[in-house]
């Protein structure tokens, strides 16, 4: 459970993303910024189901995508929060925060950030409960370990190899002894790229970078949606 004497308010948002122009790769522009700025016009020119979701089905398909993956999050999450002491959830690449909000609804306490200030500024004008800030995976900083990470269909997006380690070992420090970093990509032995913004990496890769920091792959749970291969992977510090 979260020590609930940590108060919510005391988060300090990181603000020093830019935005720049243009969406596809060019010369001299490191990845991590191209892809900011791809996300960026993604979720100004989405609404706000197909922005983060599959930009390929209808209003109706990503409502059942997006529903189907909330159900399967929740169970993953557990329901071991309670308002005396709630679990301390941090939503990694949250997008315009559909999974923040659902999460606080459960009543537990959510902080969540993208590297998109547009999907931060709409989440926010949503409100319901999240406390939100724009930085990237390798940036956020706590002042308290969280019960939960959790980082939904974000990874496979990163293309630079060194950004997507860099990503993922901020989020494993961020996670209290037993806690849980729950994050999505396909269940495979193999490297696979699709089109110019998906790069689906290995469970080996995943152990390798978050094993030597206590973290042990406890669960793979797939989305079950149609023709998608990717799934929850569920690690879990053990020290």
């Amino acid at each position: 459970m979260a020590d609930d004497t940590r108060t919510h308010d005391d988060m300090r948002p990181y603000d020093g993303v830019r935005p720049h122009d243009g969406v596809r790769p060019h010369d001299g522009v490191r990845p991590q910024d191209d892809m900011r700025t791809y996300w960026d016009a993604r979720h100004a020119d989405h609404d706000e189901l197909a922005s983060g979701g599959h930009i390929g089905l209808d209003r109706s398909g990503n409502e059942i995508f997006y529903a189907q993956r909330l159900g399967t999050l929740l169970t993953l999450v557990g329901d071991l929060s309670s308002p005396a002491a709630p679990l301390f959830v941090l939503d990694a690449g949250c997008g315009k925060g559909y999974f923040a909000r659902a999460l606080a609804r459960c009543g537990h306490r959510v902080d969540a950030f993208d590297a998109s200030p547009t999907a931060v500024e709409q989440a926010r004008a949503e409100g319901g409960g999240p406390r939100y800030a724009v930085a990237g995976l390798d940036e956020w900083r706590s002042p308290w370990p969280y019960d939960i990470v959790a980082c939904v269909d974000v990874l496979f997006h990163v293309l630079d190899d060194q950004a997507w380690a860099a990503g993922l070992r901020n989020m494993a420090s961020l996670i209290r002894v037993a806690g849980r970093l729950i994050v999505t990509d396909e269940d495979t032995a193999d490297r696979t790229t699709r089109g110019d913004y998906i790069v689906h990496r290995p469970i080996a890769a995943y152990r390798a970078e978050l094993e030597p920091l206590g973290l042990r792959h406890t669960l793979f749970r797939p989305y079950g949606f149609r023709e998608n291969r990717v799934g929850f992977h569920v690690f879990t510090r053990t020290r």
